[in-house]
């Protein structure tokens, strides 16, 4: 059974209109997304389209609740990103709004040989849950060994990896929307630069083998930057500058 795993796609049709070219080419028997499909991107009804055509489970994000409510996020907000939030609010329906509030807080899969897949944003009980390659093991079994032995997978950081939990794993299948080099320096006056492609996970698994594939997938930068100038996006000139087109 061939699982594709995405997540973080934050508005960008563009990217997972590559992904989802690829998965044509390399079929699964099912898509899980993990959240933070919304908010933050120059396509976020675009998204929720190809969402709802796939019929595919979606993990509720930090980033989509704070996108309904404007409220519970931990993050520091600005002003430029409660302004997208508005813009993006604008540009979804009644019936887009409550299929993202209809969004699942875990999404369990049941997989061959009596095995499960356990999906979520940041951890099964937090959105907001952060695990990065260098967290402390200590950490990670805290807040994810009492889920084992199913196979866990989470998004929120970006950031494809895997870590080993007893007899299980989790892996994070990275950033479908929005991936970048998180070793590159970061400042107020230094603007992110981002990866022209697409990351996301598959899943293999039967009754007696488990397989994971990390991919990535290259997705046409100029007609998202075209789509967000189209749009008046409030972010069309920062979203050029960080993918090098200005």
């Amino acid at each position: 059974m061939r699982i594709a795993v995405i997540s973080d796609i934050h508005g960008n049709a563009a990217a997972l209109e590559a992904v989802l070219a690829d998965l044509e080419r390399h079929p699964a028997d099912q898509v899980v997304c993990l959240g933070d499909a919304i908010q933050g991107g120059a396509q976020p009804a675009k998204v929720v389209a190809h969402l709802r055509t796939l019929g595919c489970p979606v993990v509720m994000g930090n980033a989509d609740a704070w996108l309904l409510t404007g409220k519970d996020s931990v993050e520091a907000t600005t002003e430029a990103q409660e302004t997208m939030r508005q813009w993006s609010l604008a540009h979804l329906s009644d019936a887009d709004r409550e299929y993202v509030a209809n969004f699942a807080p875990t999404v369990t899969i049941s997989l061959p040989g009596g095995k499960s897949l356990l999906a979520f944003h940041g951890s099964p009980t937090s959105y907001d849950d952060i695990l990065l390659p260098e967290t402390p093991y200590e950490d990670f079994v805290r807040l994810y060994g009492p889920f084992a032995p199913a196979i866990l997978t989470g998004g929120h950081t970006h950031l494809q990896h895997v870590r080993r939990l007893s007899d299980t794993f989790y892996f994070n299948p990275g950033s479908v929307g929005v991936a970048y080099d998180h070793q590159q320096p970061e400042s107020p006056k230094t603007t992110l630069h981002l990866d022209p492609y697409a990351e996301y996970a598959v899943l293999d698994v039967s009754e007696d083998r488990v397989a994971l594939e990390f991919r990535r997938v290259p997705f046409d930068v100029d007609a998202l930057i075209q789509a967000a100038r189209e749009g008046d996006c409030p972010n069309r000139d920062l979203l050029a500058r960080e993918y090098g087109r200005s």
